[in-house]
């Protein structure tokens, strides 16, 4: 069984599993099982590891006597300290996921597993106030919660096994992923689209400094910030580093993030709790390199009245009707000298006016900030039709760290809204990974970054151009893409209009004909079958 199979079989039996529980309320415990499987898992792997280093000459806890190893191997398998100097989480015995299985059948179940995640709390204080603990709320019928953790425990950990710790993470990220296709419009509470986190990761390069999220749902710009630095580590010859910082305003979500973080082995600063980010902000001293969020579209109730005098609206003060251009300057103010972000927004926010929109673009656009634009397709959201694009600023335009072009005084513009040829359902599409590496060459091209192919960037017509801030004044300031990449050169099949009808009347007459022949076979067969049509 492949992994993609793994993951597919395990979520279809889960859900099955879940009968009349809401997928809202569901994901909860289910996600809380993994994170009690995969910290279980790690415990005993760490027991393993500390085995190992009293027997291996070259450890500093070897033990050559092998009476006084055995001895002393057991005490320091269960001594916390041991555990705490490599970041495992501690888990108490009686509340490990296999304890707690041999129980699967017992009535009491749920008030079992709330006691022992509140054990594990108590052990780990960076866990207080993050694990779920209200399966005796969970109105499963009875056995489903044993059913449950009987399938979760397919997941495994082998600390031989290359690549067995990130099972855990792909199934947590499958898993919000399945979730949020049930959930429809409420996942964008704690979900972005995999393949549009892909493509402003792709774009914004995150690979060594301060990483920040606002609004950082259940941590996904997170994880793939992770993996694309580990991925491009062995290309540039180089090691990246990412220090994680975000916030989030629910609480619930907040939770995911933190665990989804915990099992792809990531540690990061998501404030001392869940708020606003606006009116409690948690990283206020933050100067971050990179800043990537999928903030809420177009909120109106974000408070904007209370913040009029706020240091944070260097280019104009946002209406108090929708929060757009507040998530942008807000994430400006939190760009160091060299910071870039990426930022989801409505596609309202490339060319509204109202309320003071359009001067606030214009003070941006002129202020040399905007660096990229880029249009998406719609479909690509479960939970919203608003077309959407991708905004991306930058503190430093000029040659150097980011970038050996120098694109001062430039923006280049993407047309993506026919760049997505994946399909995830009827209703859905994503972009593919050649569609996401085209889009991001495009742009690491164009600005000359070590991410590129080395290839010399060239307008395409139809899908990007690079702009003069001259031009983008003609154009009154408005940033749709469309404006300026111009329409795609359509390649002429020198066939000739009577001919090509000629040609596909006569394929689509011989695609009838064949259709009535099945039609008639599918009629006698059924008529010998007594079922007469």
């Amino acid at each position: 069984m492949t992994n993609d199979e793994f993951k597919r079989t395990l979520w279809e039996a889960a859900d099955k599993l879940r009968g009349s529980v809401a997928a809202a309320t569901y994901k909860y415990p289910v996600l809380g099982l993994v994170f009690l499987k995969y910290v279980s898992d790690m415990f005993d792997a760490q027991g393993l590891r500390i085995r190992k280093r009293l027997a291996d000459p070259k450890a500093e806890y070897y033990i050559e006597d092998e009476d006084s190893r055995a001895e002393l191997a057991e005490q320091f398998a269960a001594d916390k300290t041991f555990y705490d100097a490599d970041n495992v989480f501690w888990v108490p015995p009686q509340a490990h996921f296999s304890a707690l299985l041999a129980q699967a059948a017992a009535p009491d179940l749920a008030q079992r597993l709330d006691k022992a995640l509140g054990e594990i709390e108590a052990e780990n204080p960076s866990l207080k106030g993050v694990l779920y603990r209200e399966f005796s709320r969970l109105e499963l019928e009875p056995g489903k919660l044993g059913e449950l953790m009987q399938l979760l425990a397919k997941l495994s950990f082998d600390p031989d096994r290359h690549g067995s710790r990130d099972v855990f993470g792909e199934v947590y990220e499958y898993f919000l992923g399945q979730f949020a296709l049930k959930e429809g419009a409420r996942a964008g509470e704690f979900y972005t689209p995999k393949s549009v986190v892909s493509l402003l990761v792709e774009i914004l390069a995150p690979f060594r400094g301060k990483i920040y999220d606002p609004a950082c749902g259940s941590g996904g710009m997170f994880v793939q910030s992770a993996k694309f630095k580990d991925a491009h580590a062995a290309k540039l010859k180089k090691k990246g580093d990412l220090a994680i910082h975000g916030q989030e305003m629910m609480a619930a979500t907040r939770r995911l993030a933190l665990m989804n973080l915990a099992v792809h082995g990531l540690h990061g600063d998501l404030g001392a709790t869940y708020g606003d980010t606006f009116h409690n902000d948690q990283h206020k001293t933050l100067r971050a390199d990179y800043v990537l969020a999928n903030p809420p579209f177009n909120i109106s109730d974000w408070g904007g009245d209370r913040l009029a005098d706020d240091p944070r609206w260097v280019y104009g003060i946002p209406p108090k009707g929708n929060a757009n251009f507040a998530w942008l300057q807000h994430m400006l103010a939190r760009l160091s000298s060299r910071g870039r972000a990426g930022i989801v927004l409505a596609n309202g926010s490339m060319s509204s006016t109202q309320s003071g929109e359009g001067d606030i673009r214009r003070g941006m656009v002129q202020d040399d900030v905007v660096e990229c634009m880029v249009a998406l397709p719609g479909q690509l959201f479960s939970n919203t039709q608003i077309p959407a694009c991708l905004w991306f600023l930058s503190r430093d335009k000029k040659a150097g760290q980011n970038g050996s072009v120098d694109r001062s005084g430039q923006i280049l513009f993407i047309d993506a809204r026919k760049a997505a040829s994946g399909r995830i359902s009827r209703t859905q599409i994503e972009f593919t990974e050649d569609d996401t590496r085209r889009i991001a060459q495009a742009y690491h091209r164009w600005r000359g970054t070590e991410f590129s192919d080395g290839e010399a960037y060239e307008d395409e017509a139809g899908f990007c151009y690079s702009a003069t801030l001259e031009e983008v004044e003609k154009h009154g300031f408005v940033l749709t893409p469309g404006r300026y990449v111009g329409a795609m050169v359509e390649e002429d099949d020198d066939e000739a209009f009577a001919e090509k009808m000629e040609r596909l009347t006569a394929e689509l007459a011989e695609q009838m004909a064949k259709g009535a022949e099945l039609d008639a076979v599918i009629r006698e067969r059924l008529g010998a079958l007594g079922y007469g049509v």
